[in-house]
């Protein structure tokens, strides 16, 4: 019998006609191929970075002969969901100690959120786009070694920004096959629950080492 779902969270920045994105990268810009008053109908064209929005990042993003978007298999973009609270942290390095309160509380191949509140500095703004906790290489070595499947962060990136920051995380967890996504929104209602069942499918981009998810969170029923 398939369990009946009680709570659905979207955690999913919206995509959109000039919306933030990685600095370097062209303006996501959205056009109408066809609009009602016109032709009775509304079909729109966009042209942006597969790495926009919520997305996922596949092993192809930073290794030539990497796994690509569509030949990830389906079983690593869903399963257990465990949410860390970091929006204390006083450093944009995400390093092992910042971990320790999942002890005892990670399996393996859990979906790690990590939670650092910058969802909601989402913008034009310094401290989105350049000053976003990220990632260390010591802390993707600790995830690792927990055997989990998946990662996500709210931030622009897994890595950071100042220089050396951004590839040693990537290339860890891309190494060991394990997901990265990013620009997930988080909020509060997060915290509710202990853990929740995480689904976040990429779209089916053939030779692409990105792609936009659309990631949610569940809650079934325990009867």
């Amino acid at each position: 019998m398939i369990p009946k779902v009680t709570k659905l969270l979207d955690l999913s920045q919206p995509i959109y006609h000039i919306c933030p994105g990685w600095p370097t990268y062209k303006l996501t810009n959205v056009t109408y191929e066809a609009m009602f008053a016109l032709q009775g109908y509304n079909a729109e064209r966009i042209d942006m970075n597969s790495h926009t929005g919520t997305h996922l990042d596949a092993p192809f993003h930073f290794f030539e002969n990497g796994t690509t978007v569509d030949k990830m298999p389906l079983e690593d973009f869903q399963g257990r969901g465990i949410v860390l609270d970091l929006r204390k942290i006083k450093t944009m390095a995400i390093e092992p100690k910042h971990l320790k309160a999942l002890d005892g509380k990670i399996r393996k191949d859990d979906i790690l959120l990590l939670y650092t509140g910058w969802a909601q500095k989402r913008g034009f703004n310094k401290e989105y786009l350049y000053e976003w906790p990220y990632i260390t290489k010591a802390a993707a070595d600790w995830m690792v070694k927990q055997g989990i499947r998946c990662v996500c962060i709210d931030g622009l990136s897994a890595g950071g920004w100042p220089e050396g920051t951004g590839a040693p995380p990537h290339f860890v967890l891309l190494s060991h096959n394990v997901v990265i996504i990013e620009e997930v929104y988080m909020d509060e209602q997060l915290l509710e629950e202990e853990e929740w069942y995480i689904i976040g499918f990429p779209l089916k981009l053939q030779g692409f080492g990105g792609s936009p998810c659309r990631v949610v969170a569940m809650q079934f029923a325990t009867e």
